[in-house]
Formats: C-alpha cells, sequence, structure tokens
C-alpha cells in the first residue's frame, strides 16, 4: 500500500485536555473546536441550525474506525460482527500509523459537545464503517468493489472513499460504481495525493471526484488536476481523531484529498437529511450547481465546479434534473435546461443589444425585400407551370401512335430531378477535434507545486504495491 504525504503535524498537549477530561485552555485557538478553520469558512454552524444530519448513514470504507474514541462514541451503525465476506470488523482501527479511518469518520460525525471534542459535518449522521482486509487497513480493487455493493446493499445512503488506485477504475470498480448509483446511492471519492492523474475510484463515472484547497481558497499542493475533478473543499490542516495508539492526545492535524472527500461526504450527509426524497441525481446536481465557482470559469480540471458552498445547497432553489450530471448532460423535470446557479431563469435564450438603431432598420428593410422577392418568383413559376400544363398534349394516342398524357406519364419537361450544379451537395466531413489533455499549471491561486515524480517502491519493501488492477490502494 502507497501511504500518503499527509503532512502529519501532531497537536501535542494542546488537546490533550480535551481527551483527558480536563478544562479547556483559555485560548480558542488551543482547542480541537479553536482548531477546526474549516467549521467557519463552511458557515457550518449557520448549516446546523438547518440540519445535523439525522437519519443518514455514511459508509466509510478505510482502514476502520476506533469505536472507543469520545468523539465517536455511539456514533456508528450497524454491529461490530456484521460485515461483508472476508473482511474484519470494521469497529477497530487497523492503520496503527495514522489511524486513518478514525479520522474519517471523525470529520463527518464527530458528535462534538464541548471545544475539545472534535464536531463533525453532519454529528447526528452515523458511520458504517468498513474495513479493508490489509493488516494496515489496505486492499486490492476487487475488495473495494465487493465493500462497495455490500454498503449499498446494508442501507448506505452516502458511501466515502478517502483511498485511490494510481490507475484507471477497473471494469469491477466501474460496475460496482453503477451498482450503487442504481441503489440511490451518492459516492465521494479523493482525486489523489499530488499526483499525475486522478486516482480510482474517483474517476469512476457517476461519482464525486474531491480536490483539496487551502485556507486561503487556493488549490491545495495535495491536490490533482483532471477532467473528472468535481468539487472542492477545505483539506489543509485538518484536527481530526486518532487512536490513542497512534497518539496519547487522540488527535492529529494533516491534509490532503482524504480530508477534503469526508468533508463533503458529511455534506452530502446535510443535503440527504434536508431532502429525505431527493434521488441521488438531484442530490449531486444540487451541490454542484451551488458550488462557488474559483479557478477558470465554469468547470476546470482543478476546481470541478467549484468551492462547495454548505449553506447554498441547503437552501437555494435548484431545478429537478433527470440525469446524474456527472454521467451524461441531465434536463430539468420540465425539459428545460438548468441555470447555472440552480435558479430559475426567465430570460430569452438570445438576447441581441442594439446599438445602432438605423443600422437594424436597414437590415430589416433588406430582409423584407428578400421575402417579397421569393414570393414574386415562386408566383412566377407557378404561372409558367400551369402554361406547361395547359398546353400538354391531351391523353391519347399522339402522331407516332404512341400514348401520351394521362396517369402516370407526366407532362414534358417533367422527368428525373436534374443533378445539381457543382459547388451543391453535401458538405465535405469535418474531421475531428483533436483530443489533448489538460496540463496541471497551478493558476495564481494555488501555491508554488514543485515537479513531482511519485517515489516508486522498491521491490520487497514494506508497503510496496504490485502495479495492474491488483494494485492496493493508497490511503489519502
Amino acid at each position: 500500500m502507497l501511504r500518503s504525504a499527509v503532512a502529519a503535524s501532531m497537536v501535542g498537549a494542546v488537546v490533550a485536555s480535551g481527551v483527558m477530561g480536563v478544562q479547556a485552555p483559555a485560548r480558542a485557538a488551543d482547542t480541537v473546536r479553536g482548531l477546526q478553520w474549516y467549521l467557519d469558512t463552511l458557515k457550518i454552524p449557520q448549516a446546523h441550525e438547518i440540519t445535523k444530519g439525522r437519519g443518514v448513514t455514511v459508509a466509510v470504507i478505510d482502514s476502520g474506525v476506533d469505536a472507543k474514541h469520545p468523539a465517536l462514541a455511539g456514533q456508528l451503525a450497524g454491529s461490530a460482527s456484521v460485515v461483508p465476506a472476508g473482511s474484519p470488523t470494521g469497529w477497530a482501527d487497523r492503520d496503527t500509523k495514522d489511524g486513518h479511518g478514525t479520522s474519517m469518520a471523525g470529520l463527518i460525525v464527530g458528535r462534538g459537545g464541548d471545544r475539545n471534542r472534535q464536531l463533525g459535518i453532519a454529528p447526528e449522521a452515523k458511520v458504517l464503517p468498513i474495513a479493508l482486509s490489509g493488516s494496515e487497513g489496505d486492499g486490492d480493487d476487487g475488495e473495494v468493489a465487493q465493500d462497495i455493493r455490500w454498503a449499498a446493499d446494508a442501507g448506505a445512503d452516502v458511501i466515502s472513499l478517502s483511498i485511490g488506485f494510481e490507475q484507471p477504475a477497473s471494469t469491477r470498480i466501474v460496475e460496482a460504481v453503477q451498482y450503487a448509483l442504481s441503489k440511490n446511492v451518492v459516492l465521494v471519492a479523493a482525486t489523489g495525493e499530488g499526483g499525475r492523474t486522478v486516482d480510482s475510484p474517483a474517476n469512476a463515472p457517476g461519482v464525486i471526484a474531491v480536490n483539496a484547497t487551502t485556507r486561503s481558497g487556493g488549490l491545495s499542493r495535495a491536490s490533482v488536476a483532471g477532467s473528472e475533478v468535481a468539487l472542492a473543499a477545505p483539506g489543509d490542516d485538518i484536527i481530526a481523531p486518532v487512536p490513542t495508539a497512534v497518539e496519547d492526545n487522540g488527535y492529529a492535524l494533516a491534509s490532503g484529498t482524504s480530508q477534503a472527500t469526508a468533508i463533503i461526504a458529511g455534506l452530502v450527509a446535510l443535503v440527504r437529511a434536508r431532502y429525505p426524497d431527493l434521488d441521488g441525481a438531484n442530490v449531486i446536481n444540487r451541490l454542484i450547481r451551488t458550488a462557488k465557482d474559483a479557478g477558470t470559469p465554469g468547470r476546470d480540471p482543478e476546481f470541478g465546479f467549484g468551492v462547495v458552498d454548505v449553506v447554498a445547497a441547503l437552501q437555494r432553489p435548484v431545478p429537478a434534473v433527470d440525469v446524474n450530471p456527472l454521467l451524461g448532460v441531465g434536463t430539468q423535470s420540465d425539459g428545460a435546461a438548468a441555470s447555472p446557479e440552480g435558479e430559475e431563469d426567465d430570460r430569452p435564450a438570445v438576447a441581441i443589444k442594439v446599438e445602432n438603431k438605423t443600422g437594424l432598420m436597414v437590415v430589416g428593410v433588406l430582409c423584407l425585400a428578400v421575402v417579397v422577392g421569393a414570393v414574386v418568383l415562386a408566383v412566377v413559376a407557378a404561372r409558367r407551370r400551369g402554361r406547361r400544363r395547359r398546353t400538354a398534349p391531351p391523353f391519347g394516342p399522339g402522331q407516332s401512335g404512341a400514348l401520351m398524357g394521362g396517369p402516370g406519364f407526366p407532362p414534358p419537361g417533367y422527368g428525373p430531378p436534374a443533378v445539381p450544379p457543382p459547388g451543391y451537395g453535401p458538405p465535405p466531413a469535418r474531421p475531428g477535434a483533436a483530443q489533448h489533455p489538460h496540463p496541471y499549471q497551478p493558476g495564481p491561486y494555488a501555491q508554488p507545486v514543485p515537479p513531482y515524480q511519485p517515489p516508486a517502491p522498491s521491490p520487497g519493501q514494506p508497503g510496496a504495491a504490485p502495479p495492474g488492477p491488483g494494485a492496493a490502494p493508497h490511503q489519502r
């Protein structure tokens, strides 16, 4: 398994009091809540006045979750003994180095309660933890595909995948994703960790592929550029719970698209709780229609449709679609195209601004002359045809004895259509446009990104993964 460079830096004693139950430090910045800068950036307190995600289940396919962590007590769905075939219990974190699965669960459903306990994006939702079978919480794409199907059958409303394979999505991943989509599940996955292409399963059609942003709103150096990118969310210096076996104080800071993915999975839970009758396609449409555009105008390979806007996603009117917008071009339920911001649009499809009214009058007169000329030509042609019909030979034998006129015998001058003159005919076929991949070029909004060449683990090195479909995922 390839580990991500999550830039982990442990919080240390400043938050130890939260785990030990001691009074909080005087400075807010020295508390867990004080370090959750992204909650205020995303306006989560305002969102929680609308919904906290009650009734929604989020499956987290990862290394498992430390069910004993104070931030996650009572926040898990299912039971420790009910797991996919061949999988270990998800109620224990197998990642003894980073506690990755515990962190992702805490970001989504951390129960909060005081300033030294993690508050999740959707604290009243539940996490269904699914642990991969590797010794450190890794697995191959066949196992991930099985877990996606199992989660869909187990009643998950959202599947969070902060894992990835540096390869195109395999057939079994694509089919598993399609199966989950058919069950009305929304899938959210990390794009990668500073690589050159979007990882699988984030690159599978229909999945929300997530990039990470910095505190200032620029693109995080941990992100990946690619046409599959759908949304972006905060991903730098994110505090999250970890097992005490990883850190005595139970918390750590880390950066990456993993953290951004868990945050968006929590947002999906809020939307599903706010709109329980909304299908998966319209949940996704609501997120992308209300996102704040960033980077190049429109959808781009770095921010996708933009940075998530939590309050807008919960409140703004968004017309319905009948197709998952990440699978194809959808339409509104009434057949009209949705407006960019998801609001009603009564403007005409085409608007012309007139600066020179005199010129417009001249154009109108010319157009009218063309119409009148066409009518005159049509009348003249009709009269000529009438004269030809009146002078056509009568039905019966002609001077040569051959029958002329009558049914089945067109009058002289009527026959097969003439060959069109040169220059008239079907237009020549236009060669297809060449496809050009979009190179990753950070804009002024992004931090400088040094050239990246993912290190290739040496054969036999611990954690090395074989290439190809059997390769193990690396956690974000």
